[in-house]
């Protein structure tokens, strides 16, 4: 079945509606427009760990996070993003190539001392720095990339600016490539980053052969990542009078398998992660805020599309566990692991202010929104290369179109989701004679994902329904050489994949 006959198939009107949040009242009616717009430059900063509840825009009523708020004001607030996969190095590879999993290769977070260097990875496939490059487009990165090797530059990056091994600390002794040169600092990580953002943009500002041209920057922030320790001070103490009211009180439960990273029996250390890890928030924010009032002081935040996203979500206490997908044997889809923050802001570009968008959207629909922003869709030859899934919602953003669709899908070593507004399909396979039970979730009766409907009769022709779509676009959306199906037959990411981690329990 082509890619458009899927899409139709799946058919529910997605809507841009008025968002509530604080101070959009306050934001101008009418956005700006120039000649300009259609040459924009792009922003992108995607973190790492950030669940999507960690804001003030999703309703977080302790967290602060003004600068993430200032990007969703400024523009739309896409309220179901997700995912393609619910762990970090598969996730950032589908923003980058556009694909799934099971088409660019990386099936599990790439371990960084060793793993990362002994697969090419990513090598050999088109890259949306490349496309933007090739566009006409100033590109830069700033740190995390954890798509392979991260100390030389990547095909379509003028600037490289990331980890020399991994990104731990988070505060100390850091060690950066610098263009593929070592070099080091002293202090919290995310600072030190934002200082090579800004010297980027400044250097694209005073170089005559980029100074006319748009910029792409990619800045990955990492604070909200584990370990939950060596927030700032100062930061840390605005959460000491926290509740943490926004995070359920659950026990972990069995339906989900295994956790390996239950929440712990004493509350004072649950207390301090929880601590740490809403500070992690506001550190990126505050860094956010810098690169902002960089490009504003220059005159150019309006004419930049600024995208503030992440890799995949995080539970800090939800069903009775910390961490994402690869908390538990078998590996999870829980909302908390799929679901990222993402919100666009381009004034001069004719994207409202201070709206919501419903409509379902994961890393592959940026890639395809962003390419069509910089007017780089890439040639037939090469698009049907990338074949990516990926669906360009920019005139949804300007309220031109309707969309149509109503579900998304993730994968994560041998299991797939499809997720639609109202059930939760996960469909696993066995990896050398393990395996474990299928599920299925009512999202609305049952929306903490507590029982599990695969087994009960009445459900069989949704399930048949589900299943069917799966198989349709994995049919479509899959290189044999990368399947998730075939595991043994692909580079080993880590050994802590979850699949290998159950062969050691049976």
């Amino acid at each position: 079945m082509e890619r458009r006959q899927f899409l139709k198939s799946l058919s529910a009107t997605a809507a841009l509606s008025v968002t509530t949040t604080e101070n959009a009242a306050a934001l101008p009616a009418q956005t700006k427009r120039s000649a300009s717009a259609s040459r924009p430059n792009i922003l992108v900063f995607l973190t790492d760990d950030h669940g999507q509840w960690l804001q003030q825009s999703y309703g977080n009523s302790e967290v602060r996070t003004p600068n993430m708020s200032r990007i969703a004001q400024s523009g739309v607030l896409m309220k179901n993003a997700f995912t393609t996969c619910p762990v970090c190095s598969p996730a950032r590879a589908s923003f980058f190539t556009g694909r799934m999993p099971s088409q660019h290769g990386i099936h599990d977070w790439i371990e960084e001392t060793k793993q990362a260097y002994a697969y090419p990875w990513l090598k050999g496939q088109t890259l949306l720095s490349e496309l933007l490059h090739d566009a006409g487009y100033h590109t830069g990165l700033v740190g995390k990339w954890h798509c392979g090797e991260e100390r030389e530059p990547h095909p379509g990056f003028d600037s490289w600016y990331s980890y020399w091994v991994n990104q731990y600390p988070h505060f100390g002794a850091q060690q950066f490539s610098d263009n593929g040169k070592r070099v080091t600092a002293e202090g919290l990580q995310s600072p030190l980053l934002t200082d090579q953002a800004i010297r980027f943009l400044r250097d694209h500002g005073s170089n005559p052969s980029t100074r006319n041209k748009p910029f792409f920057l990619f800045v990955g922030y990492t604070d909200t990542h584990s370990p939950h320790t060596q927030m700032p001070n100062e930061l840390v103490a605005q959460y000491n009078d926290a509740t943490f009211r926004d995070i359920p009180h659950e026990t972990f439960n069995s339906v989900h398998g295994k956790t390996i990273l239950p929440v712990s029996s004493n509350p004072a250390e649950e207390r301090a992660k929880h601590e740490q890890y809403y500070a992690a928030a506001s550190s990126i924010d505050c860094e956010v805020g810098r690169v902002l009032d960089e490009l504003e002081s220059r005159g150019q935040l309006d004419n930049t599309l600024v995208i503030y996203t992440g890799d995949h979500g995080l539970n800090a206490g939800h069903h009775g566990m910390w961490e994402k997908g690869n908390a538990t044997i078998p590996q999870n889809f829980l909302e908390e692991s799929i679901r990222v923050p993402c919100a666009l802001s381009w004034p001069n570009g004719a994207i409202p202010q201070g709206l919501t968008s419903e409509l379902p959207v994961n890393h592959c629909d940026l890639f395809a929104t962003l390419l069509e922003v910089a007017n780089a869709t890439p040639a037939t030859e090469v698009a049907q290369k990338i074949n990516s899934p990926g669906m360009s919602y920019l005139s949804h953003l300007r309220g031109k179109t309707t969309l149509e669709r109503n579900t998304i899908v993730c994968e994560y070593g041998n299991a797939r989701m499809i997720r639609t507004d109202g059930y939760k399909l996960i469909l696993r396979y066995p990896y050398r004679g393990v395996s474990f039970p299928n599920e299925l979730y009512d999202l609305k009766a049952d929306p903490r994902e507590t029982e599990n409907l695969y087994t009960k009769p009445e459900y069989a022709v949704l399930i048949k329904k589900l299943s069917r779509q799966l198989q349709i676009f994995f049919a479509t959306y899959t290189v044999p050489e990368h399947d998730g199906m075939n595991l043994d037959r692909q580079a080993l990411a880590t050994p802590a994949s979850p699949w290998l981690q159950a062969l050691s329990q049976r």
